[in-house]
C-alpha cells in the first residue's frame, strides 16, 4: 500500500507534511487517523488505525509473563500518540518521538507496505548504506519461491 521513498523537512512547530501520494491512498481508503510510535532502527512507525488494530492484537497477545513480551509492549505503547493530517496534510511528531529517533529538521519518510516509516535523514542514509549491498543476500535468505 505504501511505497517510496521521499525527503521533507519538520517545521517549528514539529510538524512534518505527509507526502501527497500517501495522502491520496488515504482519501482513497477513507483513512482519517494514524497512530505514530518508537520504530525499530531509531526510526518512526506511522500506521492507518486500520493496521494499529491488526498490530496491537499481535502484540496483546504475547505473554506478559516473559520479560523481553512486557519490555517490548511498553516501549511500543507508551511512545503511540494518535494523530490527523491537517488541512495542509501535515502530522504533528511529538517532542519525546523526535528525541528517539533524532529527528531535528530534515527526515525521509519511507513506505514500507502496511506502514509508514520517517527517518531523520542521516539515520536514513546510515541504513541505507549499511544495508544496500547485501540486499541480494537478503532476498536469498528470507524470500522462498
Amino acid at each position: 500500500m505504501f511505497y517510496g521513498e521521499f525527503e521533507h523537512v519538520i517545521d517549528n512547530k514539529s510538524r512534518v507534511m505527509i507526502p501527497a501520494k500517501f495522502r491520496e491512498i488515504f482519501k482513497e481508503r477513507y483513512v482519517e487517523r494514524f497512530f505514530i510510535t518508537r520504530g525499530l532502527d531509531q526510526c518512526l512507525f506511522v500506521f492507518t488505525e486500520e493496521q494499529w488494530k491488526t498490530e496491537e492484537k499481535k502484540f496483546r497477545d504475547m505473554p506478559f509473563t516473559k520479560a523481553e513480551s512486557r519490555t517490548f509492549n511498553r516501549l511500543f505503547f507508551s511512545g503511540a500518540s494518535e494523530v490527523v493530517c491537517d488541512k495542509q496534510g501535515r502530522i504533528l511528531i511529538p517532542d519525546y518521538l523526535k528525541s528517539y529517533a533524532a529527528i531535528e529538521a530534515d527526515v525521509v519518510i519511507v513506505g514500507v507496505s502496511s506502514r509508514i516509516e520517517i527517518w531523520a535523514k542521516e539515520k536514513w542514509q546510515g541504513f541505507f548504506n549499511n544495508h544496500k549491498n547485501h540486499f541480494e543476500e537478503l532476498a536469498e535468505k528470507l524470500i522462498t519461491e
